[in-house]
């Protein structure tokens, strides 16, 4: 009778935190994020189900839910696998990549054409292409290197077509 005693009393905080955090990462590998614990009530059905019910294990997942300071999204769900500083980042990042208009290019799209220029001219040539309209829409970005320029582009056949052209009016 004493160790079933000992299986039914309130468990530690400690114990209460490692179940919430399980609890949580249940959560977020079955739905890719958690979508049902807001608050430290929220976990109780599962708690009441291991423990019998009483306001001393409710005050013991409260504390622990506070010890664990989980961070919550835009919803107010717990956020289990980052930091409250992580979460912070994350959302500064979003807003300046939100201010600078931000748009991703998978390299996998992305073609190079390396232009051989002597590095006493790169500078001018490099400048001449961010500033023509000749070339916009055509040139993604350009690398200067020890002995040319390195231009990443996403239609390698019209960029090649176009440098060409120049290359042969001289």
């Amino acid at each position: 009778m004493n160790q079933k005693n000992q299986l039914r009393k309130n468990p530690s905080r400690e114990t209460c935190e490692s179940i919430i955090r399980r609890i949580l990462m249940t959560e977020l590998t079955q739905n890719g994020k958690n979508r049902h614990f807001r608050k430290a009530t929220d976990f109780m059905s599962y708690f009441e189900s291991l423990y019998p019910a009483s306001d001393a294990l409710t005050k013991q997942v409260q504390r622990a839910v506070q010890s664990l300071h989980m961070p919550k999204d835009a919803d107010g769900f717990f956020i289990v696998d980052k930091t409250a500083a992580q979460v912070e980042q994350e959302q500064c990042l979003g807003k300046l990549f939100a201010d600078a208009n931000v748009s991703l290019h998978p390299m996998e799209q992305v073609e190079t054409v390396f232009l051989s220029v002597p590095s006493h001219m790169q500078e001018l040539l490099l400048h001449t292409f961010e500033q023509s309209d000749l070339f916009a829409g055509q040139i993604l970005t350009i690398v200067r290197t020890s002995n040319g320029l390195l231009i990443y582009t996403e239609d390698k056949k019209q960029l090649l077509s176009l440098l060409n052209r120049l290359i042969n009016q001289q």
